[in-house]
């Protein structure tokens, strides 16, 4: 009986752990998460800065997988080098340890005032930005308190026959704690997560100390198999940046174990306590593995390349995005198979969309007339998508849809013309724009530019919010859709002072390049509210809209 206590109970912390973690992660991708990509490509040119950017990436996002799976993703899209994405990866995982660190000290006295401040702001904060902070205070807690429980959990069996045997052997048999450490790792899916419990079971002398650090450097391989394993279906240039992980990090955390097992290096922590030991030898671990690989990456891209080689064919031009119409013609006559094939379509207007709004920030920078012109192209296939969509709402028999399947057929016209609307917003105003800035050879002030950066980073998040309402019709992500909404008014208000501020204080490059400026900013708040669009038809059915203008006009349409 004890037994199974002691299970249901570690099972139970370790579950508030990971939940901790993701709920901390969660609230910083919510808050900041636009940014991810200025953080890592702004400092593309260096391998030190880049390294310097992953650091600050992970330590951000909790998560030194989250980093490597974005690494990759920016690494298969041009926007980094393999040896940038490798230099990311090798400076997240360091920066993840310094996480580790920070959370192994005694910080419990800080979880009433954690739960507190953390509590208020995620329930009563008016500011999105507030209530993601809050969510992160409480995950701090909650990492706390799930840590707290770890040790409790392993009192009622701190005292039993079978622990000394289990510890025993994984002193001696240090391969299988490695193995047993990387699999932890791999099925917890963080490293984070998974070190911080094997810190606490050495802090209680549940195991030893040679134990935890073989078990520490196992979830340093685990954490590497994990990466490839979630970015398994990426393309194959993403594929390359984990799996160079895997080859640095794997033969080092080898290496490292053969030593500490086989070498006094252990003796040189002597003076710290027995959980700080681990945490300490997985942070000098981090450092010594970037000291001294990153030197070195850019002769692991050839053999990675020859490895995982190119694709015979690439697909990642804007002009090269031609999928087929999702509209079957044959089931036009089953109303709910016709709307899930109508839904189809309409997903697909909607990554025509979001590869035309993707790369504006970079058009506005390069002024690149060809590929500007490229992308309005695409307005076109925009239009006939509309076009092809109002007809097959037609088709469909009337008489053979329900009152909720006629409700959705409206609503997915209508978001067709939300999307329709905001590809002439992209094409007609904003490509215009930058194909007036690149003529004139305008240029923005710095903290301008930095300002429409973030606004277009929102935009391209809240896009991703909006298409997965689109198919979830998820009422929660509906209200996180207008929250951002929201938020996004406020930004551009304050972006637009912040403007005016600057031209009042007489700053000459915002003076010449302040209509596009004001016009981007307006044209980028349009597009926002025609992709947010798709939340209202789900929270009014839902009845989460008050009596506003739109309620009543779609409240005629019902009668």
């Amino acid at each position: 009986m004890t037994t199974l206590a002691f299970l249901l109970n570690l099972t139970g912390a370790t579950m508030l752990l990971l939940f901790a973690v993701r709920m901390v992660q969660t609230g910083i991708e919510r808050s900041m998460g636009p940014s991810f990509k200025r953080i890592i490509t702004s400092r593309k040119e260096s391998r030190i800065r880049t390294a310097m950017a992953g650091i600050l990436l992970a330590i951000v996002l909790q998560s030194a997988t989250a980093a490597n799976l974005l690494a990759a993703g920016f690494t298969a899209s041009g926007l980094l080098s393999l040896t940038g994405g490798l230099a990311v990866v090798l400076g997240a995982d360091f920066g993840s340890a310094m996480v580790i660190q920070v959370l192994s000290f005694d910080l419990h006295w800080m979880v009433p005032a954690l739960l507190a401040i953390g509590g208020y702001l995620f329930l009563k904060a008016a500011s999105q930005t507030q209530r993601q902070v809050g969510r992160m205070l409480l995950g701090i807690a909650f990492i706390l308190l799930a840590l707290r429980l770890i040790g409790e959990a392993m009192d009622p069996i701190r005292e039993s026959d079978f622990l000394p045997v289990i510890a025993t052997y994984l002193t001696t048999d240090y391969i299988t704690a490695f193995l047993m450490g990387a699999a932890i790792t791999f099925i917890m899916h963080s490293s984070v997560a998974a070190i911080l419990m094997f810190v606490t079971f050495v802090s209680l002398g549940v195991l030893p100390v040679a134990a935890g650090v073989s078990l520490v450097l196992g979830a340093n391989l685990g954490s590497a198999l994990l990466a490839i394993w979630l970015s398994r279906g990426m393309a194959i240039a993403a594929r390359r940046v984990p799996m160079g992980n895997l080859i640095l990090r794997g033969s080092g955390a080898v290496l490292a174990l053969l030593l500490v097992n086989n070498t006094p290096l252990l003796s040189l922590f002597d003076l710290f306590t027995s959980g700080q030991v681990l945490v300490s030898v997985h942070l000098t671990f981090n450092i010594i593995l970037l000291a001294l690989t990153l030197p070195f990456i850019g002769m692991l891209e050839k053999p990675l390349k020859v490895l995982l080689p190119d694709a015979p064919e690439s697909e990642h031009s804007e002009e090269k995005f031609a999928p087929k119409s999702a509209l079957d013609q044959n089931v036009i006559n089953i109303p709910q198979m016709a709307l899930a094939s109508l839904t189809r379509e309409v997903l697909r207007m909607s990554q025509i969309v979001e590869i035309m709004a993707q790369p504006v920030m970079e058009l506005y920078e390069s002024g690149d007339l060809e590929r500007i012109k490229a992308v309005k192209k695409l307005d076109e296939d925009v239009n006939a998508a509309l076009s092809d969509i109002r007809l097959y709402v037609a088709a469909i028999p009337r008489d053979k849809m329900s009152k909720a399947e006629a409700r959705r057929s409206r609503d997915l016209i209508e978001y067709s013309i939300n999307l329709e609307t905001a590809g002439d917003i992209i094409a007609k105003n904003l490509l215009h724009l930058a194909e007036n800035k690149a003529r004139r050879g305008l240029k923005f002030s710095k903290a301008g530019w930095d300002e429409l950066q973030s606004m277009h980073e929102r935009v391209m998040s809240n896009m991703n919010l909006a298409f997965n309402v689109l198919l979830s019709e998820d009422i929660e992500s509906a209200r996180q859709l207008m929250e951002q909404k929201s938020d996004f008014t406020r930004n551009e208000r304050k972006s637009r002072k912040k403007h005016l501020k600057r031209l009042r204080e007489g700053s000459e490059i915002s003076l010449e390049s302040s209509d596009i400026h004001l016009e981007t900013l307006r044209a980028l708040k349009d597009l926002n509210s025609q992709i947010a669009a798709v939340a209202y038809p789900i929270l009014y059915k839902h009845g989460q809209l008050l009596e506003t203008r739109l309620v009543e006009t779609m409240d005629k349409e019902e009668h």
